[in-house]
């Protein structure tokens, strides 16, 4: 049933959308027959995207609407527009981020703000703005937070990015236990978690490198995935298998079980133990 949400006639809200994965969804919906609203800053980029993801089906079906995703008020102008225009959302994804590095945890204030304002609250701000509408109509719906690996193990580099992500998961878990509980709703909540992908974000070259998956490959996985009825949504790459995520993730999970140091993967005392656990699923 819900991957049957992905059809002609129905209406997908994206957020990002003028680039990366938020424009291969865009680009995607449009090609199943969907109405897409993409929302992004103002500028060139949108209305680029905007053009060509109406070049997939037509101009009808497309609205492009500047959003600050930090700002309430624009989600819920976003929420009117998007009803206004096609009655109805069936597919939310809020998949606005930044990857700002304040660089310290006791540095940098405003960057810290900002990334969260974005990141997390951008979230909080799409789903409160959606929600009441869409769980209203009593159809069935779905809502897409991007979340990603690094909100998971939580690698040292960018402190400030991995507690926004972090906090997604958390946000988007308890999401799904209140929507299944609510009574009379229709809708689910899915976490996307990407791998290594080729996008704005990540791009330090015109080509993309060989480990990356492109946009449209997360996309086509996050649609196959939420037709199993997956709430983690978590995408491998060309570089990282499924079974090496998972042995990466259950080995974050066991610096509490086992009282590890924090972050004990890159702790110069457990290198070779890291290795050793992860030896498995090199093979596979």
């Amino acid at each position: 049933m819900t991957e049957s949400l992905f059809s002609t006639g129905h209406v997908a809200v994206i957020t990002g959308a003028a680039s990366g994965i938020g424009l291969a969804a865009a680009t995607k919906y449009a090609g199943l027959g969907m109405n897409v609203v993409l929302a992004d800053l103002p500028g060139p980029k949108l209305n680029t995207a905007a053009a060509a993801v109406a070049a997939v089906s037509n101009p009808a079906s497309v609205l492009a609407v500047p959003v600050d995703v930090s700002v309430a008020a624009d989600l819920e102008r976003l929420q009117a527009q998007a009803f206004d225009r096609f009655g109805a959302v069936h597919v939310l994804m809020n998949n606005a981020g930044i990857g700002l590095n304040p660089g310290s945890a006791f540095k940098a204030p405003d960057e810290w703000r900002r990334l969260l304002d974005i990141n997390l609250l951008g979230v909080v701000n799409g789903v409160q703005a959606f929600l009441p509408a869409m769980i209203a109509s009593k159809t069935p719906g779905l809502v897409i937070n991007t979340g990603s690996k690094q909100g998971i193990t939580t690698p040292p580099g960018n402190l400030a990015y991995n507690v926004s992500k972090a906090a997604v998961k958390a946000y988007t878990e308890g999401l799904a236990h209140e929507l299944r509980n609510t009574p009379g709703c229709a809708i689910t909540a899915h976490l996307l978690i990407p791998g290594y992908t080729f996008t704005g974000m990540t791009a330090r070259s015109a080509e993309k490198p060989a480990a990356a998956w492109t946009g449209e490959q997360v996309i086509d996985f996050m649609i196959a995935s939420i037709g199993r009825g997956d709430f983690y949504i978590l995408c491998p790459d060309n570089d990282v298998s499924r079974p090496m995520d998972e042995r990466r993730i259950l080995w974050a999970a066991g610096d509490i079980i086992e009282n590890r140091p924090a972050l004990s993967r890159w702790h110069k005392d457990y290198t070779a133990a890291f290795e050793a656990f992860m030896e498995d699923a090199r093979k596979r």
